[in-house]
Parts: structure tokens; C-alpha cells; sequence
């Protein structure tokens, strides 16, 4: 039975009243303390140059402390695969440590071993980040192990067939989860061909990547002038400067230039899509849309509305259906935005018997982010934890140079990163309620959910018809 205009009017109503009735919170003791003055990151000493190959230097001088971060990022991820072999770009990264034109996988960790370092390597949509590590002593033999690695990896048959072993392994582990599979029926319902909806390698390109596959997308996205290098530290800059002109300064463009990715769909059909999990006493859900890319206006303040919504311990949603309802442990909800485009997704894991309760619950607080506007203090309190998670972030120097390094490949300056707090603090509750009608209307939210499918799917019906996935 499909639930009418009236009757979803009503429960919406009662949903209202047992919320308000059930949380109230007392107030704070009136003696506690003013909470602080917020501080914003403030301008960092960032040297930026562009040696004449077009690599992108970032010098970051952060003195106190004995240790160097770095991230090289190369533009071109999993997003920028043929279809046919998506993720592959992935693959390539994991292999970059594992052995070069003049070193094993083995004297690569001696010598990281010997600095105190390490060095990992890793694909996103949009880029492949190398990041890497050691005591400030060690900088030299980091720069020059980074470039190693970047430019001259060997793929080794050994440590190839080795990881699609162990890839093909974890590919049956993911199976096996709920999360996975919402996630990546998600992704798909919402991006539709786009290749942001990639979501896991296939078996069937793990099984076809060869050493020499690996060695061709490598050699088409390695080029400097598509590249970054962050280095933040204790640092010389004209010291700092040689190191990497000695190790990267004769690295050629050789490749063709990138071909540019449309940006996302700006909407999504409001569908119901189940996939069963026979016996499953607990139904996951994924609710979302497409939503804007990281240099998008909209970003920050959707960012700061989704702390509101669903994005933090105290939010609507986890007080509403973890709190007052007992339907969930941990709902949350999180906006991504990459290069051309983002989402947003709420999630919650609930018991199978109040899968439409839990659904109906959290179209009532996405509409009422559009329909109401937030109180100063609600909205004073979601500030202080978003201005507050952003710099204990980025107070350790590694995720502060992950930070700057994403901001290049997004198209930001490094001075984006002072920038983030008092953009945040400038948001109006007005501007949240016109991001809440935007956004967050249920009427324009894609709806996924794993679990059993007699069950569930006679949950889902209450709201219209369910596409059955059989993946």
C-alpha cells in the first residue's frame, strides 16, 4: 500500500510532535565558561614555484619539529580509466613502491627504514597521491627515493601477480559486506554513466592487468606539468628547492594531455532500489543525490549544513533515530566534493522492521532543513565543531599536506586553507535553509537499501514501487 499525501502529511506531523516532546535538552550549567575565540589557520609560509617542467612546488616551513611530509599528486585517477578497465589506475598506484629501474621493493624499506620514513601511494577519482615521510634529516634520501618511485617504477611480474592475489582476495571480502554493496549500487544510481560512480576494480580487470598495462597508464598520467609536489617542514627553502630540482628537474612531459571529465549530473531520479541479503535482520540504507564539487559556492555551506543534518554526533538525524528512537547505533551523513562534481549521502544500518520508520524519520529532517531555519545557537554549536574538527585536522603536518595537495588537484590555492574557517563562520542560517531546499528535499533523494527482500521490500512499498538489483 502506498502511503497517501495525508497520511504522510499526518506522520510527518506526529514525527514532529514526538521529537519535539522526546528531545529536549536541559541547558548548560550557568557557570560554565565563555567557550573561546575561534581561530583560524593562520597564512601559512608556503614558497611556490614552477620548475621549467612544469612540476608545481609547494615549500611549506613549519618549524618545531623534526619530521618532513610530503605529497606529490599527479592529476588523472580511476575517473580517467577506459570503462572497460576502471580502477586500474588504482592498481598501478599500489604497485609504485614495489620495486624500481634501480631498486628492489626491499632496499626501497631499507632505506626508508634508515630515515625514519615511509612512503605509500594511492588513486582517488581525480589524482594519484605518493605521500611520503621521514625525521628532517632524512630529506634528501626521501626526495630522491619519491622521485625514484614516481618516475621509474619497474612492476615487477613477481609483486604484480602478487597484488592481484591479494586484490581478488579482498574484492570476495567486500562482497560479503552490506556497506560495499550500498555504496556501490549508490555511486552508480546516482552518477549514472559518469565515472565517478566507480566504486571497486572488477574481477575481470585484475585478471587482465600485466606489467606492461601498468607501465602504459603509468607513462600516459606521470607528467610534471600535471603534477604538485607539497613539502612541509622544518625547511630551507633554496636548500629544499635544489633537492628537488636535482631529483625532478629532467622529468620530461612525454604524454598527451588529459582529456577533460564532464561534470556531474546535477540530479537523480527519486527511485527505491533494493538489493536482497536473504536472512539479513538489519536493512542498510544509503540516501542521497548528486550534489557540487569542492570549488562549487555551495560547498562550505553545504558542508555546514550537513553537520546540522546528519554530519556530526549531536545532529538532527542521529538525535532523531539513534537518540529518541533507538532505531540505529551510528547514522551519520557526509558531503563529498571532488573535482567536477560530489554527493550527498545519508547513512544509517537499522533493524529490518523499521526500515520505512527510519526512512520516513529522515526525509522529515531533510525537508525540515528547507522548510524551517536554524536557531543561533544550533547553528553557532555546528560552526564551533566544524571550525574545530578542520583545525585539529590539520594541526599534524602529514594531513596538512594531504590537505594542500587536494587543493591543487580541485583547482584551490594553498591560501584556501586559512580561508576555510571564516568562510564558514560567515554562513547566514538563511543561506543553510536555501541549501536544505536545494539539496536535502526527500523528494529528490535516491534511496538504496540492502536486506531481506520479503521483509524489506514490503517496508520500501509504503512509498512507492522498489527495484529489485540482483548483484
Amino acid at each position: 500500500m502506498i502511503l497517501t499525501r495525508q497520511a504522510l502529511t499526518l506522520l510527518l506531523a506526529t514525527s514532529t510532535l514526538t521529537l519535539a516532546a522526546g528531545s529536549e535538552e536541559k541547558p548548560l550549567p550557568k557557570d560554565l565558561p565563555p567557550y573561546g575565540v575561534d581561530r583560524p589557520i593562520p597564512p601559512l609560509n608556503i614558497a611556490q614555484r614552477t620548475l621549467p617542467n612544469g612540476l608545481t612546488v609547494w615549500i611549506v616551513h613549519r618549524p618545531g619539529f623534526p619530521k618532513i611530509a610530503s605529497y606529490l599528486a599527479i592529476r588523472g585517477g580511476n575517473a580517467y580509466d577506459p570503462a572497460d578497465r576502471q580502477g586500474l589506475t588504482g592498481l598501478m598506484a599500489g604497485l609504485l613502491n614495489e620495486g624500481t629501474t634501480t631498486r628492489t621493493s626491499k632496499q626501497i624499506a631499507e632505506e626508508l627504514q634508515a630515515i625514519g620514513g615511509e612512503l605509500n601511494a594511492f588513486a582517488s577519482p581525480d589524482a594519484v597521491f605518493i605521500h611520503g615521510s621521514c625525521l628532517s634529516n632524512g630529506l634528501p634520501a626521501l626526495v630522491n627515493l619519491l622521485a625514484d618511485v614516481a618516475r621509474h617504477p619497474s612492476f615487477p611480474d613477481k609483486e604484480v601477480e602478487l597484488a592481484k592475489a591479494n586484490t581478488l582476495q579482498g574484492l570476495l571480502a567486500q562482497e560479503a559486506q552490506p556497506a560495499f554493496k550500498a555504496n556501490r549500487a549508490f555511486n552508480a544510481a546516482i552518477f549514472g554513466s559518469h565515472p565517478y560512480r566507480f566504486a571497486s576494480l572488477s574481477p575481470e580487470v585484475v585478471k587482465g592487468a600485466t606489467p606492461a598495462s601498468l607501465k602504459a597508464i603509468h607513462a600516459a598520467r606521470f607528467q610534471p606539468n600535471q603534477a604538485v609536489l607539497v613539502i612541509s617542514g622544518d625547511l630551507q627553502e633554496a636548500a629544499t628547492l635544489k633537492l628537488v630540482t636535482a631529483a625532478f628537474g629532467d622529468w620530461k612531459a612525454t604524454g598527451e594531455a588529459l582529456p577533460t571529465i564532464r561534470e556531474t549530473p546535477a540530479t537523480s531520479a527519486h527511485q527505491f532500489l533494493l538489493i536482497p541479503r536473504p536472512g539479513s535482520v538489519q536493512s542498510t540504507l544509503r540516501v542521497g543525490r548528486p550534489a557540487v564539487a569542492a570549488t562549487h559556492p555551495d560547498y562550505i555551506p553545504m558542508q555546514l549544513a550537513n553537520v546540522i543534518l546528519g554530519g556530526s554526533f549531536g545532529s538532527r538525524i542521529v538525535k532523531n533515530i539513534r537518540e529518541d528512537k533507538g532505531y540505529t547505533y551510528s547514522p551519520g551523513a557526509r558531503a563529498t566534493g571532488m573535482q567536477v562534481g560530489g554527493n550527498y549521502m545519508v547513512r544509517a544500518d537499522v533493524r529490518t522492521e523499521v526500515t520505512a520508520a527510519s526512512l520516513m524519520e529522515i526525509f522529515y529532517e531533510m525537508d525540515r532543513m528547507g522548510t524551517t531555519t536554524v536557531g543561533e545557537v544550533e547553528l553557532q554549536s555546528a560552526k564551533r565543531y566544524m571550525g574545530g574538527t578542520y583545525l585539529f585536522q590539520n594541526q599534524m603536518l602529514g594531513a596538512l599536506t594531504g590537505t594542500l595537495a587536494t587543493y591543487w588537484v580541485n583547482g584551490q590555492k594553498p591560501e584556501a586553507l586559512s580561508e576555510f574557517i571564516p568562510k564558514v563562520n560567515a554562513v547566514k542560517a538563511e543561506e543553510v535553509r536555501r541549501i536544505g531546499r536545494t539539496y536535502f528535499a526527500a523528494k529528490d533523494q535516491t534511496v538504496v537499501v540492502v536486506g531481506d527482500e520479503a521483509k524489506a521490500k514490503a517496508e520500501l512499498e509504503q512509498f512507492g514501487p522498489v527495484q529489485i538489483l540482483k548483484n
